[in-house]
């Protein structure tokens, strides 16, 4: 299973507030099918398997700009481990067991 982070930034929204598009982008990742995710303060973590989460990631784009944004910029960061199964939990528990 893979992990990625994404931040999508509307641009040309003619407000500094974002909460709005993010909310949006919240029901649009409850419609997506075989994934998980977790809204943070900065970004969003998506789990699941890799075209999951890039169609996740697609659909999310285009909700941005479908909600009025004249430009959007999306970053992904993507951990994809393949020798096991890993998740974010996994993940934050194998470093709390080494604190």
């Amino acid at each position: 299973m893979a992990i990625a982070e994404v931040t999508i930034i509307p641009i040309g929204t003619g407000s500094t507030s974002l909460s709005a598009y993010v909310a949006q982008m919240q029901r649009v990742l409850q419609k997506q099918e075989g994934v998980e995710y977790q809204l943070t303060s900065m970004s969003t973590i998506i789990e699941g398997p890799l075209d999951r989460i890039l169609a996740a990631i697609t659909a999310l784009h285009e909700a941005t700009f479908e909600a009025g944004a004249g430009r959007v910029s999306t970053s992904i960061k993507i951990d994809d481990r393949r020798d096991k199964p890993s998740s974010s939990e996994q993940k934050l528990r194998s470093v709390r067991e080494k604190l």
